[in-house]
Formats: C-alpha cells, sequence, structure tokens
C-alpha cells in the first residue's frame, strides 16, 4: 500500500529566490572592492617586493649573469698569466732548522731578558712566557738537528759508568 504523493499538507521545495537588479549590483560593487586591495603595493616590480628578506634570500636573488671578474687576456698571448698568491699575514716563512736556530741564538731580545734574568731581576709574565716558549723552540730545533748543549752531563754519566766497572770488577 503505497502512500499517496501529493498530500494537501506536504511541503513543495520552494521556487529558488531570484535576486534583483538592486542585489545583484550590491554583491559585484562588494567584490569589487575586496578585489581592489589584494594586488600589490604600486612600484613594488621597481623596488623589490621582499626588501626586508634575509641576507641569503638576497644572494640567491642575485643576477646569475654576472659572472667571475678576473681579468681575461684579450688577444693572442705566449704566456699564461698566473694568479699571484699573496701570502698571508699569519704564515711565517718557512726556515730550515739550522737557520731557525741559528736566528733565535743570534736575537737581541732574547739575550737581552736572559741577562736580566742572570743578574737577578724579575721578568713580568708576559716577557717570562715569551722566553719560555723561545727557549723551547730552541730545544726542539736541537733534538731535530741532533745537537746537544749539555756535554758536562755525558762525561759525568761516562765517569760513572767506569766507576761501576772499577767497583764490580771488570775490565
Amino acid at each position: 500500500m503505497k502512500k499517496p504523493t501529493s498530500t494537501a499538507g506536504a511541503k513543495r521545495p520552494a521556487k529558488a529566490h531570484r535576486k534583483t537588479r538592486e542585489e545583484l549590483n550590491q554583491e559585484a560593487r562588494d567584490r569589487k572592492r575586496a578585489k581592489k586591495h589584494s594586488g600589490h603595493a604600486s612600484g613594488s616590480r621597481a623596488t623589490g617586493s621582499n626588501a626586508s628578506g634575509s641576507a641569503a634570500q638576497q644572494s640567491k636573488l642575485k643576477d646569475p649573469r654576472i659572472g667571475s671578474k678576473t681579468p681575461v687576456p684579450l688577444g693572442v698571448t705566449d704566456t699564461p698569466v698566473t694568479k699571484q698568491q699573496k701570502p698571508k699575514k699569519s704564515e711565517k716563512p718557512m726556515l730550515s732548522p739550522q737557520a731557525e736556530l741559528d736566528m733565535l741564538e743570534n736575537d737581541e731580545r732574547l739575550d737581552a731578558l736572559l741577562e736580566r734574568l742572570e743578574a737577578g731581576e724579575s721578568l713580568n709574565a708576559e716577557e717570562q712566557k715569551w722566553v719560555d716558549a723561545k727557549l723551547d723552540r730552541i730545544d726542539e730545533l736541537m733534538q731535530q738537528l741532533g745537537l746537544s748543549y749539555d756535554d758536562d752531563e755525558d762525561e759525568e754519566e761516562e765517569k760513572q759508568d767506569d766507576m761501576m766497572r772499577l767497583l764490580k770488577g771488570g775490565n
């Protein structure tokens, strides 16, 4: 048993309300007003849109057409252009161990400070540290070169060895 489809009390879907020309015009004006402020500021193309960007972004935006600043020889040359490297300020010229040892032994400042120490004067902390560093370097260089300035100690050790042999009855 089917129910009748049309009943007197049932609601029918209402007809879609058609907007008047005034309502349509008002909605169009509202859309236009909302759209008007969505663009870029005037002159943004010329001044750059992200002026407050970080340095990393600025380097990425760098013009890739700008290349190396190294000079390029124009014309035919027989000798190739070699780039001269400037030595770093912190680099010391490499000397042979013998030359460095001679230089340290002839150092006037070191001699003056050692004379002051032998005279019984005391050096300030900076001078003492410098003297210690130079003396340590002299020791290192002498070990590298196989030199010894402690000849007296060697002789004393030989004498003790001789004494030990004599006491033990060795030849």
